[in-house]
């Protein structure tokens, strides 16, 4: 039977988002932000944070997914590409955690040839245990040295996304 170890609380969370919400506003106030959010995970702290970005911007969606259970495959699989044009524009991908930094490495490197003015990274968790490539998390509402965490939008085989707060998981 899996043990939720609780991390981060759902008022914890809302806390951080906001306070991100407002530097991004400040840091982009005379940009061209568009928040690209990496499906799944992200939906849920993409739609917390958007809500507290008090500058206009725009929400497209990008799928690529390298996990199975608990593990990395270190195959990337891109399932939904942007709609918008992003040329020129100032892209901030919004990610529920970083991991290995393989899945992250690959959305920049598509997004790259998609010409925009700058891509930077939002991340709910930059976590380094298991960081392969170097990836710069520019904004980040928690960071962690180790563990595998579930709730709000993080999974576990597509369960426990639901959870409105952070949890450490142990099977």
């Amino acid at each position: 039977m899996p043990q939720f170890i609780p991390l981060f609380s759902e008022q914890e969370i809302k806390n951080q988002i906001k306070t991100i919400g407002q530097q991004i506003s400040f840091d982009y106030k005379t940009k061209d932000l568009v928040l690209v959010g990496v499906l799944k995970g992200s939906v849920i702290f993409l739609a917390d944070l958007t809500r507290q970005i008090s500058i206009d911007h725009e929400i497209d969606l990008v799928g690529a997914s390298s996990y199975e259970g608990t593990s990395s495959t270190g195959q990337i699989v891109f399932t939904k590409q942007p709609d918008l044009a992003l040329e020129g524009r100032d892209i901030l991908l919004v990610e529920d955690i970083v991991d290995t930094g393989n899945t992250l490495f690959k959305i920049i490197e598509f997004m790259k040839l998609l010409d925009p003015r700058s891509i930077k990274i939002c991340s709910l968790i930059d976590k380094h245990e298991r960081r392969e490539v170097k990836i710069d998390v520019e904004y980040s509402c928690f960071s962690l040295e180790k563990g595998f965490i579930v709730g709000y939008g993080l999974d576990y085989n597509e369960k426990y996304r639901n959870l409105p707060a952070i949890y450490d998981l142990k099977l």
